[in-house]
Parts: C-alpha cells; sequence; structure tokens
C-alpha cells in the first residue's frame, strides 16, 4: 500500500517561514500531479497549490505570491515552501498525489497531514 510521507511542518510566528514535503512510501510510485490541501478547524479541506509533472503549478488566491511548490522529479518528491506565514494559514496540511502507473492509476493518494500552526 502506497503511502505519502510528509514531513516539515510546526509552530512559527506570524511573519516567519516553513518548508514542508512530500514523498512517496514505494519507488515504484511516480508522483504525476502532486499537491497540498489544507483543513483548518470546521472548515472544509482546501486547495493551496498543485504542480504538474511538468512543472506546472495553480495555487490558492490565498497563498500567491507568499507560497511556491516546486518538486524533484528524480528524488519524487513535491514541496512546499511557506513564506510571510500568517495566522490564518493555521491548518493541517496534506499532500495529494496520484500516478500514471498501472499499479496505482485511478485514485488519489493522500499523506496523513501535517499540523502547521502560525501564531500572531
Amino acid at each position: 500500500q502506497v503511502q505519502l510521507v510528509e514531513s516539515g511542518g510546526g509552530l512559527v510566528q506570524a511573519g516567519g517561514s516553513l518548508g514542508l514535503s512530500c514523498a512517496a512510501s514505494e519507488s515504484t510510485f511516480s508522483i504525476n500531479v502532486g499537491g497540498w490541501y489544507r483543513q483548518a478547524p470546521g472548515k472544509p479541506r482546501e486547495l493551496v497549490a498543485s504542480i504538474t509533472r511538468g512543472g506546472s503549478t495553480n495555487y490558492a488566491d490565498s497563498v500567491k505570491g507568499r507560497f511556491t511548490i516546486s518538486r524533484d522529479n528524480a528524488k519524487n518528491i513535491v514541496y512546499l515552501q511557506m513564506n510571510s506565514l500568517k495566522p490564518e494559514d493555521t491548518a493541517v496540511y496534506y499532500c495529494k498525489a496520484d500516478s500514471r502507473d498501472l499499479r496505482y492509476v485511478g485514485r488519489d493518494y493522500w499523506g496523513q497531514g501535517t499540523q502547521v500552526t502560525v501564531s500572531s
């Protein structure tokens, strides 16, 4: 069973920076589209940013200019660099990915989530 393993996150003051990374537990799982989502208490899960294998990116309006999603295809890792963090960025951040490999195609895979807390 493939798992997406997230690392990073934690507690930071407003205006600070944090970085997240997401890697697949199986080397045979080649990430096609990778994305970061977040869910704050009492709110629905929302897209933060996504990136295609070719490097095309998409961002939520609320994070444009502050967050940067990137990937290392050789290492099969997706990153999220978060700068100028605000208290409203506080949430559990989840990695999501799919793969074109026939062993994994047809569904999305999610990480377990990592907490990001921004204090004012």
